[in-house]
């Protein structure tokens, strides 16, 4: 956290090291890193490469690692990896999501670790958990396709992935998640323990509604473009200039959207009082409602809609985001990525006791942390300095 931290800070004290790349295990640090939690993330030397990816990778870095500091070891230097069996020697907990065995290699797997330091918590993120495919190289869109999401987000025939890492940033939270309850059970017991988190359970856990649909009725789920809601009118529609989004969720606000909207006939038409009849009747009534909201402005729809209890929402773009009235509020938090560049980014999505959690947060140049790091594990200034010399531990200039 930055100085002068205001925001709650449950996780105070506790010390975590952070052994990732991408988005899945950052995602973990910067949760933990935003509830209090004291992070070290340990980069290659040079830096991570996340920090330089062009494209829709571009945001990972600067998204998922603020509140960190940063020390860049090299591992395969003896002395690098003592430096990184210190900082595991002193930390509650270690995060990592590189693949099946590329820690273990090193000495750094969870049994050599919690030999060293029995209270450690110990949370792995990987692509599956045991069984067969558990050694197999996974990302997020991997897990989307084997999984089922994108067969449910896409047009039938076309599997899409969804429009943001949903499989990597829910699977960092349910590491978050283990690492919390872990604590707790440490607090009883005194010792740490592995926990594992995965990208193709995620997925599962997501699509499990679908799932429990075909045991249910019987019948497989239709993706969701194509599929049949619960409710007749769930849909997008087109005004004079920008779509709305418009659900009708319960009987009393069908009452309450025909009133708005003057819609007397429809609502003099008893036999749609009721949801499932208005779902069978949906080809009749969705072309009068498309008509009528397509003489209207979007601002003209939303002015209705706006406090009537009825879900609504305009079709909004990620760049719009920065410009919305309600995030303003609390939803973003000021950022100086690694360049100087000021710019706001969205917030952990949490309030406790009153008080949201983000504030002001600097990206950390690669290796900016080293001396504060090293000076925190004991070493003197003389040491630090040798294993800065020797490139066992980088410096940013």
């Amino acid at each position: 956290m930055s100085d002068g931290a205001s925001g709650p800070q449950p996780l105070a004290g506790i010390k975590v090291v952070e052994f990732t790349h991408m988005v899945m295990g950052p995602t973990v640090g910067h949760i933990l890193a935003g509830l209090g939690a004291e992070i070290v993330r340990v980069e290659p030397i040079g830096g991570d490469r996340t920090r330089r990816l062009l494209g829709s990778g571009a945001g990972y870095f600067p998204m998922y690692n603020r509140g960190k500091q940063s020390i860049c070891l090299n591992l395969k230097s003896e002395e690098g990896l003592s430096v990184a069996k210190d900082l595991i020697d002193k930390a509650d907990v270690l995060v990592e999501n590189f693949r099946p065995g590329a820690l273990d290699r090193l000495g750094l797997d969870y049994e050599s670790c919690a030999a060293r330091n029995e209270r450690l918590i110990y949370c792995s993120e990987k692509g599956f958990l045991p069984g067969p495919y558990e050694n197999r190289t996974a990302l997020d869109e991997v897990a989307q396709m084997m999984g089922g999401l994108a067969y449910m987000t896409g047009q039938p025939g076309k599997p899409t992935r969804a429009g943001a890492s949903v499989i990597d940033v829910t699977g960092g939270m349910f590491g978050v998640i283990g690492i919390l309850a872990a604590l707790e059970q440490r607090h009883r017991t005194g010792k740490g323990q592995k926990v594992t988190a995965s990208l193709f359970e995620t997925t599962i856990y997501l699509v499990g509604q679908h799932m429990a649909q075909f045991a249910v009725t019987g019948t497989p789920a239709a993706p969701m473009p194509a599929r049949v809601s619960a409710w007749a009118i769930y849909d997008v529609f087109e005004t004079k200039d920008e779509p709305v989004f418009i659900g009708v969720v319960t009987d009393a606000l069908w009452e309450k959207f025909c009133k708005l909207f003057a819609l007397d006939g429809l609502w003099a038409d008893e036999s749609l009082r009721e949801n499932n009849e208005r779902v069978k009747a949906r080809d009749r009534i969705i072309p009068q409602i498309r008509d009528l909201i397509s003489t209207m402005t979007a601002a003209e729809v939303i002015e209705k809609l706006d406090g009537s209890g009825l879900p609504f929402a305009p079709i909004g773009k990620p760049e719009d985001m920065f410009d919305d009235p309600h995030l303003a509020e609390g939803g973003l938090e000021d950022v100086t990525l690694d360049d100087g560049t000021e710019v706001r980014l969205p917030t952990i999505p949490l309030e406790m006791d009153g008080k949201r959690i983000g504030e002001p947060q600097k990206l950390p140049q690669p290796g900016a942390d080293a001396r504060a790091v090293l000076e925190s594990l004991g070493y003197d200034a003389e040491k630090a300095e040798a294993l800065i010399g020797t490139g066992a531990v980088g410096e940013s200039k």
